[in-house]
């Protein structure tokens, strides 16, 4: 499913964790890890070294990769390493592309003064930027990514957007022969009262019942004959978290929409939510159509 995949690193703890489960997943689907570190160009990185003037951030991110690739290469990964100038969202999302890279592996958090960039703002940005498939996982010190996932949640609304996270989600379930949840949440906390006194229960879960069931036929074309529906009612990001919660999901895959641009959205922000608060992996898949 996956034969390059990129890995920014940045020497920090929680990024350097991230390593191990990238690694994995290369393992399984028998992909080839570009370990890339971004100099950050927006810092004043340039110093002189014993009359020689040198690229301190460079220095270090040679450093970075090296040490990452030691790992890969006792964990028998195929990879490859750079160490590239730019601002670091931009140069990711860019790279990832020109590449031609399958998927971008990032983690969502850190401690402050151990990270340089990649917890945080950058790391959202690059979700919102990307177009190619983007894996995030937060890497808080009580939690663990467990790998192979034996359950996927695909979250749909029927929409265009999350007919391309569709696809990807089946498609890694199968690829890993995991259970699939499809997940659809009528959100009424976006409807008035007057709307709900209006509409019957049957004509407000219509449309998520349609989306769910179409998922489920595509599930059986990927010989995922098991795949569970749920209708629920709420916030979406809310119970999508209490979904992963309550029934020991493993991963998240769920569709990005939007303008190219610093302004895309994703999915009505209920994607970028799911990453901040996800407490498993989260691949946010950009709609191309």
């Amino acid at each position: 499913m996956y034969d390059s995949i990129l890995l920014p690193v940045d020497g920090s703890e929680h990024a350097a964790n991230i390593v191990h489960h990238a690694a994995e997943l290369a393992q399984w689907t028998g992909a080839t890890i570009e370990v890339l570190f971004v100099a950050d160009t927006t810092r004043d990185s340039v110093t002189v070294v014993d009359g020689t003037v040198v690229d301190a951030l460079e220095r270090e991110g040679e450093t970075v990769v090296a040490n990452v690739a030691e790992t890969l290469e006792t964990l028998d990964v195929d990879h490859n390493t750079d160490v590239v100038q730019g601002s670091p969202a931009p140069t990711i999302v860019d790279y990832a592309e020109q590449r031609d890279h399958d998927l971008i592996v990032l983690p969502t958090h850190g401690r402050t003064g151990i990270s340089r960039y990649l917890l945080g703002s950058v790391t959202e940005k690059v979700v919102r930027l990307s177009r190619v498939p983007v894996l995030t996982a937060r890497m808080q010190s009580d939690e663990r990514l467990t790998f192979p996932y034996e359950s996927v949640l695909i979250p749909t609304d029927g929409s265009p957007a999350s007919a391309a996270a569709v696809r990807h989600g089946l498609t890694l379930a199968a690829t890993l022969d995991a259970a699939v949840h499809i997940l659809s949440v009528v959100d009424d906390t976006s409807l008035g009262p007057d709307v709900r006194a209006v509409l019957s229960a049957d004509e407000l879960e219509r449309p998520a019942v349609e989306a769910v069931e179409e998922v489920a036929t595509k599930a059986n074309e990927h010989d995922l004959a098991h795949a569970q529906t749920y209708v629920e009612h709420g916030s979406p990001a809310n119970v999508i978290r209490e979904h992963i919660e309550t029934n020991a999901v493993h991963a998240v895959v769920m569709g990005a929409s939007g303008r190219r641009g610093v302004d895309r959205v994703l999915l009505g922000s209920v994607a970028e939510k799911t990453v901040r608060s996800a407490p498993v992996p989260v691949i946010t898949v950009y709609d191309r159509s």
